[in-house]
């Protein structure tokens, strides 16, 4: 007669550790001071224009400035357009524009990640955007 006790599965490998990333060379405070680090809200969110673009979103944000500012991101597997609208974020202001397939990018929000972008697919990498805790005026200096 057959053994009735149940076989259970095997316990699942607990999640790796992320990876340790490399430091980046030590730069003067002076080279720091001169990154612009502002609070914007984010406006709008849409696809980039070219279909073969499906990580970007491109984001207008108030930075306080009175005009809006295109900043594109590669965020599109992370965050939905409703995740993102009406939400305060942390800008680098002062970074040089850069075109990304004809769309330009006049910025550069902030996130964090427990994975390199590199190498990692989207389904094992947490991307968290960086936001104020409390409201704060679009424009406001994060330093």
């Amino acid at each position: 007669m057959p053994d009735p006790t149940p076989v259970s599965a095997p316990a699942p490998a607990p999640a790796p550790a992320p990876a340790k990333p490399e430091p980046k060379p030590q730069i003067p405070y002076a080279e720091f001071a001169k990154v612009d680090l502002r609070i914007a809200k984010i406006l709008s969110c849409e696809p980039h224009s070219s279909p073969s673009v499906d990580r970007i979103w491109k984001l207008q944000v108030d930075d306080g400035s009175g005009a809006p500012r295109q900043i594109l991101a590669g965020i599109r597997k992370y965050y939905t357009p409703e995740q993102l609208i009406g939400k305060s974020i942390v800008i680098v202001a002062n970074l040089e524009p850069k075109e990304v397939r004809g769309e330009r990018s006049n910025g550069m929000l902030l996130a964090a990640s427990d994975a390199p972008k590199e190498g990692t697919p989207p389904s094992e990498r947490r991307v968290i955007i960086l936001t104020p805790l409390s409201d704060i005026p679009p424009g406001s200096i994060v330093s």
